[in-house]
């Protein structure tokens, strides 16, 4: 649990993951792109690599890789156990 914690309190990785929810199998280079034009973030493709490896390790992204790229994808999973760890009380 600690390394989803960890990877969610960086609003960067945050908006990575924002991304991946609206559209799911990006590359490294979509990625940044869609940060740069429609976050103003202008990470280099280095630290974003080493953002989405810390969304990695928490399983938050999977990849799949395909010849020369590597494909992104949201894992919701993990957040679920946040969920079952605080239920809402309605």
């Amino acid at each position: 649990m600690a390394d989803i914690y960890k990877a969610l309190a960086d609003r960067t990785r945050r908006i990575i993951l924002d991304e991946l929810a609206e559209r799911d199998g990006q590359t490294l280079f979509e990625i940044g792109a869609r940060l740069a034009s429609k976050h103003q973030l202008s990470s280099t493709r280095q630290a974003i690599s080493q953002h989405l490896g810390v969304l990695e390790d928490a399983s938050l992204v999977s990849t799949r890789r395909e010849g020369r790229y590597k494909y992104h994808f949201f894992n919701r999973t993990p957040l679920s156990e946040i969920n079952r760890r605080w239920p809402r009380k309605d």
